[in-house]
């Protein structure tokens, strides 16, 4: 009889570690997920802040070309062309 009282008690103190693992393991997975989540929180503003940037890096280059920078002069030049073409196509549908 007293055998398989200590095998119920080493199954129950086994139980006991293999919940407390779990409940460890649950809190980690919980911190992991909202660490998670603030780095895709974070990575979205940064994704937001390049595409800012890059927007002011060519309205940069723009001025510059039209101050008479030689080094952006053949962008810009390319892009009022965009621009022309883009005004054409238009007036051409309200023509139609």
């Amino acid at each position: 009889m007293s055998e398989i009282a200590e095998i119920i008690d080493t199954l129950e103190n086994k139980i006991r570690k293999l919940v407390g693992k779990i409940n460890n393991l649950e809190q980690k997975n919980q911190a992991l997920q909202q660490e998670m989540k603030i780095s895709a929180a974070t990575l979205q503003n940064q994704n937001l802040a390049i595409d800012t940037l890059k927007k002011d890096f060519e309205t940069l280059k723009m001025a510059n070309s039209l101050l008479g920078s030689e080094e952006y002069k053949r962008d810009t030049k390319l892009k009022i062309n965009s621009l022309i073409r883009e005004i054409d196509y238009c007036i051409a549908q309200l023509a139609d």
